[in-house]
């Protein structure tokens, strides 16, 4: 598909150009500091197409602010923007992890996952937000992420529910086309596309699917470059975030090696003052220009061991966007690399029963800790089956999201919790009815 087809290709995402950037708070153009006058000025450069200028701009905002998760996500819309996916999706999740709760993220950092060929991920993401974004964009970009046939049942839905807009048609249309369900495809888009111009457009589309990759179908359909030579988010905007370590240490730096507590013992109070442990407020306020060398320089290594005639495309997407106030964790197939999730709550055991669990690390928010779940299954297949649970916790003034596995005995908690201590990874067995120090009740 050329250039020229993108008048014909699908717009439904909401991400498009302009409708991609982050609204930021406090940006001034006179008397602000230094991030916020570059972080003002991507916006403006984002807004009026002028990408690489952006980039510029919103990696300088990053780097003078680097835990600005707002300025993150601007970054990371401005990467989305020049085709370079693989930033991008770094970049996007360090903003979700640093604690950017919006829809429209999530979507972006799906799209950039599918982009850069990280099919599992774009369906982990989309599964944790699907009751949040969309449901017309959610479909399609469930199709681009090799679930066609998922995209199609939330589309169809989406269509019987009433909402029947040439947006919803023609991305149920495509989305047929990606399962190679051509008939129900031509069918669909016919509803919208003239008579004389169906059969080029099934064509088009039969192009993409066949011989372009993911980047190419979702550069098309965002009307973006094909960036063939990504190198990634450039090093020295790498988030010093090391959560399983750092965090863990923060919130259980007076407690000895997991495998030398008992599991049925409550663990000893953090100290509310104490020079020698970590605080947790200097882990979370940590700036970039004075770094920890043994910081990880992305979320993973923190647990690595070594469109048709009528409305205009703008038309068609200026209604896309809607906020929920309250995420809402999804159930979803252990393959996708998260586990069936579960409302944040802590004294309660597993599905599998027992009453112990494992608490394998704490994050600075919620997102970040569902993420985590599906590193810590893979790297742990004594975890297959068991419950994730994710519960709050406030230590040393510091508000912490807990990722822990449900449903052992005291006996498997403390053994799983030594094998884990094993690899240099951290783990708190603790009973149910005996939550860790700091947790917040529900």
């Amino acid at each position: 598909m050329t250039r020229t087809a993108n008048r014909t290709r699908l717009i439904g995402i909401a991400v498009s150009t302009a409708l991609a950037t982050t609204a930021l708070t406090g940006c001034t153009t006179g008397g602000g500091t230094r991030a916020d006058v570059s972080a003002s000025r991507a916006e403006s450069a984002l807004a009026a197409g002028k990408t690489d200028k952006a980039i510029r701009n919103a990696e300088e905002a990053v780097l003078a602010d680097p835990r600005n998760a707002a300025y993150r996500a601007t970054l990371g819309n401005a990467y989305l923007n020049a085709g370079r996916f693989k930033s991008a999706a770094t970049t996007l999740d360090d903003a979700m992890s640093l604690g950017d709760t919006s829809p429209r993220t999530a979507l972006s950092l799906a799209l950039a996952y599918i982009g850069a060929g990280n099919q599992r991920q774009a369906v982990a993401v989309l599964n944790d937000w699907r009751d949040e974004i969309d449901p017309a964009d959610l479909g399609l970009a469930y199709a681009l992420a090799g679930a066609p046939d998922r995209g199609v049942n939330v589309l169809s839905d989406v269509l019987r529910s009433g909402q029947n807009t040439p947006k919803v048609r023609q991305n149920l249309a495509y989305s047929y086309a990606l399962a190679g369900k051509w008939r129900e495809a031509r069918l669909m888009a016919a509803q919208d596309v003239p008579a004389g111009e169906i059969d080029q457009r099934i064509s088009d589309w039969a192009q993409s699917i066949g011989a372009a990759g993911s980047a190419y179908r979702v550069s098309t359909l965002l009307g973006v470059p094909v960036t063939g030579d990504d190198p990634g988010q450039p090093a020295e905007l790498a988030l010093n975030n090391t959560p399983s370590a750092q965090q863990l240490a923060a919130e259980a730096a007076a407690l000895v090696p997991a495998r030398t507590v008992a599991a049925d013992t409550e663990l000893p109070a953090l100290p509310a003052q104490d020079e020698q442990a970590p605080a947790a407020p200097a882990v979370a306020l940590a700036r970039y220009d004075a770094p920890s060398p043994e910081r990880p320089q992305s979320f993973e290594a923190a647990f690595a061991t070594s469109a048709p005639k009528g409305p205009t495309p703008a038309a068609l997407i200026a209604d896309t966007v809607r906020f929920v106030s309250q995420p809402v964790v999804q159930k979803m197939p252990a393959r996708y690399g998260i586990a069936p999730a579960q409302s944040a709550r802590t004294g309660t055991a597993g599905s599998t029963g027992g009453s112990h669990l494992v608490q394998l690390g704490s994050f600075y928010s919620e997102q970040g800790a569902r993420r985590a779940w599906g590193i810590y299954t893979s790297r742990n297949p004594a975890l297959d089956g068991h419950e994730m649970k994710i519960s709050q916790a406030v230590v040393g003034g510091k508000r912490y999201w807990r990722v822990s596995a449900a449903g052992f005995d005291k006996a498997e908690a403390r053994s799983l919790c030594a094998n884990v201590a094993s690899k240099g990874h951290g783990c708190i067995p603790y009973a149910a009815d005996k939550p860790l120090p700091g947790a917040v009740e529900s």
